[in-house]
C-alpha cells in the first residue's frame, strides 16, 4: 500500500486527518507510528475541533518539519527551507481546494455544536475529508520528493 493510501486508510479507520497524514510518513523520518499518532492527535478538525487550519494540512506541515526542520539554533537555512516548503504546500492545496481552513473546506464550523451536528448528518467528514487527506499526502510527497 502506498503512503497516500495508508494515510487515507488510517483516516477511514477512525483517526483524525492530522494523525492520518503524519503517521503515514513519520517512521521514515525516525518518529514511530504511536508517538506520531499521539503528537498529531490534537490537530484534527481544524486544530482541536476549532475549525481553523485543516488537520490534513497540519499533518503535512509536521512531515515537512520532520524532514527539514531546524534542529540547531543557528540553522536559519533549514528554517527558511521548511517555511518555503510549507508555503509551497499551501499554494498547491489551495489551488485544489481554495482554502486550508477546515470550516471553509467543509462549509460548516465544527466548533459550533449545531453545525457539527449538521456536518455529521450530512456525513461531511466521511465524504470530503478523505479527499483532503489524500491530497495533502500527495502534495507532501511531491514537494519532499518522497
Amino acid at each position: 500500500m502506498s503512503k497516500v493510501e495508508d494515510a487515507v486508510s488510517c483516516f477511514e479507520a477512525g483517526f483524525s486527518c492530522s494523525q492520518a497524514v503524519l503517521s503515514a510518513y513519520a517512521p521514515q523520518f525516525g518518529l514511530e507510528r504511536e508517538p506520531a499518532l499521539k503528537v498529531s492527535g490534537a490537530f484534527g478538525a481544524g486544530m482541536g475541533r476549532m475549525g481553523e487550519t485543516c488537520g490534513a494540512v497540519t499533518g503535512a506541515f509536521m512531515v515537512i518539519g520532520l524532514k527539514h526542520g531546524k534542529t540547531r539554533a543557528e540553522d536559519d537555512e533549514a528554517k527558511e527551507r521548511a517555511y518555503r516548503l510549507v508555503q509551497e504546500f499551501v499554494d498547491r492545496f489551495k489551488a485544489r481546494h481554495g482554502s486550508i481552513v477546515c470550516r471553509e473546506l467543509l462549509g460548516c464550523d465544527l466548533s459550533i455544536p449545531e453545525q457539527r451536528a449538521l456536518a455529521q448528518e450530512r456525513k461531511l467528514t466521511a465524504t470530503l475529508c478523505p479527499g483532503f487527506v489524500r491530497d495533502a499526502a500527495e502534495i507532501v510527497e511531491q514537494i519532499l520528493d518522497i
